[in-house]
């Protein structure tokens, strides 16, 4: 491989935004993955929505408002719950594959990072909670800029860190908006698509779509 850098998103790449509503779906009831998928879209928006109008509240706070949203749009008012989920989403499971890819990468000589609309302070408990600081060498968070992705100057934040041209950097993501992004910034963009949805964005292709992140070493880039 010529790329000497892999830099993944976190959430919904690295760490399973879902994880936090699957540990509670028994106490949630039959609404659990309906939350799941307002709480998620919801904190995407507020994100691309800020940005847009040239404001800025950090990951977490976002984080929590579009909680209260996805709970409050299924009559769920329970205080207790609320805190549980938002403990849990500081320490979402990584998915059974990324240990595995980002060591193998690192055993091939490549430099391994994250770059990620999270705010610092979640970024690291989740990193620490899934055992992964040992095999990055970067995290890398918006709030530095306090603008989010796709704006390019996030993804600028690789290049500066690394001191390396766009295109030597491998950036994997499973949101393709966010695969678009990196593709019109310059990166190699590799998307996993684990859900197997249907492409979008033609003219900022990925260079390689993958279903998990098992097969990314032995990706030619």
């Amino acid at each position: 491989m010529n790329a000497r850098a892999f830099i993944f998103d976190a959430y919904g790449t690295l760490f399973d935004v879902h994880a936090a509503i699957a540990h509670y779906r028994k106490r949630i009831g039959p609404d659990a993955d309906r939350i799941s998928e307002v709480w998620r879209t919801k904190q995407l928006e507020y994100t691309w929505t800020l940005t847009a109008m040239n404001r800025y509240e950090n990951f977490e706070r976002l984080t929590e408002r579009a909680l209260d949203f996805a709970l409050a749009r299924h009559e769920k008012n329970d205080p207790a719950l609320r805190a549980d989920l938002l403990a849990a989403y500081r320490e979402l499971n990584a998915y059974p594959d990324a240990k595995d890819a980002l060591h193998a990468l690192k055993q091939s000589g490549k430099t391994t990072g994250i770059l990620s609309n999270g705010s610092p302070e979640m970024l690291q408990a989740a990193v620490d909670a899934a055992g992964i600081g040992g095999v990055l060498d970067h995290v890398l968070s918006v709030d530095v800029l306090r603008i989010y992705k796709p704006r390019q100057e996030v993804y600028a934040l690789v290049t500066k860190a690394l001191s390396v041209q766009p295109e030597e950097i491998v950036f994997v993501s499973s949101n393709r908006w966010d695969v678009a992004g990196a593709a019109g910034f310059g990166f190699k963009p590799v998307w996993v698509n684990r859900s197997k949805m249907p492409d979008e964005y033609a003219d900022l292709a990925p260079v390689a779509t993958l279903d998990s992140l098992a097969a990314l070493s032995a990706l030619e880039l």
